[in-house]
């Protein structure tokens, strides 16, 4: 077995955090639907949360899957990235409970 070799644990990180992100960009885009059809204005605050959201998560899984594919044992997420994709996760629903 090559040293190098995590098994599947990387890509099915990877491929969970691209699946996760993906759900989002769908949402964002319903958000982004339902803001042009209401004339935009508040509306458009949850969008704008929910896209800072999917590249937050996107750039997040690319980082992880890296850092489980090196050859050393990986390292814990950085709280200070688990901190900012809650926090928008957060902001996404208290916009959206807002705007209602």
């Amino acid at each position: 077995m090559n040293p190098s070799d995590h098994g599947a644990q990387a890509e099915r990180t990877g491929l969970a955090w691209r699946r996760t992100a993906l759900a989002a960009t769908a949402c964002t885009l319903l958000l982004l639907h339902t803001a042009a059809r209401r004339g935009w204005g508040t509306a458009v605050v949850p969008v704008a949360f929910a896209g800072a959201m999917v590249i937050t998560l996107t750039a997040v899984g690319a980082i992880r899957e890296r850092a489980l594919r090196r050859p050393e044992t990986p390292k814990p997420l950085n709280p200070i990235l688990a901190v900012t994709t809650s926090a928008l996760v957060v902001a996404t629903a208290a916009a959206l409970i807002a705007v209602r």
